[in-house]
């Protein structure tokens, strides 16, 4: 198989995109010292939702103004920190939001899969076109089932847990989305349920199934983005098999 490797797209897109997971992991990991510090504070109290959102941060912030002690100033400093994360979190997504849309992604017409699951895609499939179809992109991924038979036991497969989970991931995303939906994919999961597949079994089927829509996605904008003039930036940038 060819060099994988990153054009200018591809490559701007995962710096987004990985920036922004750096600083939600942050996040969480603040939120979580918050949680541990309120309960210090008041074992009585539930915890707060949804602390990613501004009204939530400052509700929570009004109530630690009337506690003292090191605790409640401490626990102040962590939702000022909550509020810088998630400024530039809101940032980014709209950043990573417009490129997608600039690149008429045609992911975005697929049920379930928003801007950043697209992005997500782009930017780890990188030049997609080294995939000479899309049986070797889903084993890329890890969305091929491995045969697993001898003997008596032919025609077992097993889940194959190797691969590009970050694409993996976006995939099972579309499918989990998609069941909720009115569309071909819950019309699809519903039909090998009815034929006797196991929950997890008919997921793995439509996952399956998406994986060859995203790959024909996939590949009809980078052959459309190749064509394209990118702006002077002729330098590749390799990225991970």
């Amino acid at each position: 198989m060819p060099v994988a490797f990153h054009d200018p797209v591809s490559w701007q897109l995962k710096l987004l995109v990985d920036r922004r997971e750096d600083l939600v992991g942050q996040r969480v990991a603040v939120m979580n010292r918050l949680f541990w510090r309120l309960h210090q504070i008041d074992p009585a109290r539930p915890e707060p939702k949804k602390l990613q959102f501004a009204v939530r941060r400052q509700a929570l912030a009004e109530y630690l103004l009337g506690q003292s002690g090191l605790q409640a100033e401490l626990a102040r400093d962590e939702v000022a920190d909550l509020c810088r994360f998630s400024e530039s979190i809101d940032v980014l997504t709209a950043r990573i939001i417009r490129r997608v849309h600039d690149l008429g992604s045609t992911l975005l017409t697929l049920p379930g899969c928003a801007e950043l699951t697209a992005a997500k895609l782009i930017s780890e499939a990188a030049n997609v076109d080294r995939f000479p179809n899309e049986s070797a992109f889903a084993r890329y991924a890890g969305l091929a089932p491995i045969p697993a038979w001898s003997g008596s036991t032919s025609g077992r497969l097993r889940v194959c847990h190797s691969g590009n989970r970050q694409i993996n991931t976006a995939i099972q995303r579309i499918a989990v989305v998609q069941l909720r939906l009115d569309c071909a994919g819950r019309i699809y999961y519903q039909r090998r349920r009815a034929e006797g597949d196991s929950g997890a079994s008919a997921v793995r089927c439509l996952k399956r199934r998406l994986c060859r829509v995203v790959f024909n996605r996939l590949s009809a904008d980078y052959a459309r983005r190749a064509g394209q003039d990118t702006g002077g930036c002729g330098v590749v940038v390799p990225a991970a098999n």
